[in-house]
């Protein structure tokens, strides 16, 4: 019987049995041992994982006297993954709270899950506070004061606790006009880091993370609903071009600036294959062509290609990435 849909049931005992996956670490058991004991979770069986192991609540025992037997998984990053929760091992503490709440007011209707373990409704209310506009600007400034001053402007608390993020490089983006939630995660991407928007207690809060195979992580924006030439029109008209050994990245420059939409480079995608667009020089014979036609064609010279998408405020911009897969 999984916990979700039906009445709330008495108060009773909570027993928690975890088990691991193949992307856990090897001393992940060990570790969460140690940490569940001294966060004084006591009733806890882990074990490795097996074909058919889920994730859930079954509820035993009676309606009177009720055990709750909640099946977590450690996952990618060593986390404990809860039905709609996520714990890491310095976050003992919390999972232990989450615990003792479960065994005092037993199991209530919940929303249906959507990604990152939220309901719909928390969800939105996430993409609604990261479509906040940046509205400083971000170029000179290093990392990590963009994404603290990013963060000081959402309603909901960004958490940098066990992640390292460099005070010393300067961005060369400007992402001013852009939304938080696409800005914070560009920012983060070239640190191999991650946004993760999450419950903590009774509300939401966003955590920055070291990225992990198999670990949601909130995009670099988004597809476009709409048709591009809905999207971004004047990507479609055409006009008389002529390009003689430029660098890709003043073609860019200038093609952003006639549509008015900013573009952002993909930059793990080009350190990986040695790409740098402002030594990178491209030609286009004189004709008549539209932007579309134009940055396929100067960009492929480069190794490169544009996707147009869309941040949490619907407004559209360039990814430019590598024609070969990160």
């Amino acid at each position: 019987m999984a916990a979700g849909p039906r009445p709330a049931l008495a108060a009773g005992r909570v027993k928690l049995e975890i088990f691991t996956d193949t992307q856990a670490s090897i001393t992940s058991q060990q570790h969460w041992l140690r940490q569940l004991a001294a966060a004084g979770i006591a009733d806890v069986r882990i074990r490795t994982g097996q074909p058919g192991d889920q994730v859930g609540i079954e509820i035993l025992g009676s309606e009177r006297e009720p055990l709750y037997l909640v099946r977590a998984k450690i996952g990618p990053g060593d986390e404990l993954i809860l039905p709609g929760r996520r714990f890491r091992p310095s976050e003992a503490a919390q999972l232990a709270r989450w615990l003792d709440d479960l065994a005092r007011k037993g199991t209530k209707p919940e929303e249906p899950l959507s990604a990152f373990g939220l309901s719909p409704r928390e969800l939105e209310q996430a993409h609604q506070d990261l479509a906040r506009p940046i509205d400083f600007s971000t170029r000179g400034m290093s990392r990590l004061q963009a994404v603290r001053r990013i963060g000081q402007g959402l309603t909901f608390p960004l958490r940098l606790s066990n992640v390292a993020l460099d005070d010393d490089d300067q961005l060369a983006e400007e992402l001013t006009g852009l939304s938080c939630g696409t800005g914070l995660a560009c920012l983060l991407r070239p640190a191999g880091l991650i946004l993760v928007p999450q419950r903590a207690g009774d509300r939401i809060e966003y955590q920055v993370r070291k990225a992990q195979p198999g670990l949601d992580a909130w995009p670099v924006g988004w597809p476009p609903e709409k048709p591009l030439p809905q999207v971004v029109p004047a990507m479609y008209e055409s006009f008389n071009a002529n390009i003689e050994n430029v660098p890709v990245s003043k073609v860019l420059e200038a093609v952003s600036q006639r549509l008015k939409i900013p573009y952002l480079f993909d930059h793990n995608a080009l350190a990986r294959h040695g790409i740098e667009p402002e030594a990178k020089k491209v030609n286009s014979p004189q004709s008549r062509v539209t932007y579309h036609q134009l940055l396929r064609r100067v960009l492929s010279q480069a190794g490169l290609k544009y996707e147009v998408r869309v941040d949490e405020a619907e407004k559209p911009f360039l990814w430019i990435t590598t024609v070969k897969p990160l």
